[in-house]
């Protein structure tokens, strides 16, 4: 189904400024950085990961670590048998146990993705903590699930769509957000 194009939230320019500000919270927040670990959730909290440990590296100094993580094998929404093991990828073998773990992810909705991360997290190990970075909070939780760090909150109903578009992905940085065509008039 092709969703129309409701609103224009973000552009290139805001999206930059929001990752720096989140960036700074990451930094003020966790004075240690060398304790720290970044985790993007696939796809699109990966590319927003690799931004924000650049962004921290330029402003600090160091490289953060980032683990690219594909939460995919443990949605509540598939069959236990066509579960697997996580498909986490690190150029080095990287230890949770005692880390500070910033999770990253464009769209926080229900909390559903962000409980399967946590899942897969703890099969690497044990860390200290675990935050949340979002780019977009929209609301409608169906979990106990609350952001640490917010690009922006952006109540929406249920029939509308986030869209997140990223230039690694897209070509283009935008955020909109989007319905289904053929609208109900109200009476």
């Amino acid at each position: 189904m092709k969703y129309k194009v409701k609103a224009r939230v973000m552009d290139n320019s805001k999206i930059r400024r929001t990752l720096i500000r989140m960036s700074t919270e990451i930094a003020e927040r966790n004075r240690n950085l060398e304790n720290i670990i970044l985790v993007g959730i696939k796809t699109g909290g990966i590319y927003l990961g690799k931004r924000i440990a650049e962004i921290l590296k330029q402003a600090e100094g160091m490289e953060i670590p980032l683990l690219e993580l594909d939460i995919t094998p443990y949605r509540d929404d598939l069959e236990p048998t066509h579960r697997k093991k996580s498909s986490a990828k690190t150029n080095n073998q990287l230890k949770l146990d005692g880390r500070d773990v910033v999770l990253v992810d464009d769209v926080l909705f229900t909390g559903r993705t962000i409980r399967a991360a946590m899942e897969a997290i703890f099969d690497f190990g044990r860390p200290r903590s675990i935050q949340l970075a979002v780019l977009i909070d929209r609301g409608h939780r169906e979990l106990p699930i609350r952001p640490d760090y917010v690009g922006r909150l952006l109540p929406t109903s249920r029939r509308e769509r986030v869209e997140v578009r990223l230039k690694e992905i897209d070509g283009v940085d935008e955020v909109l957000i989007t319905e289904p065509p053929g609208k109900l008039k109200k009476k």
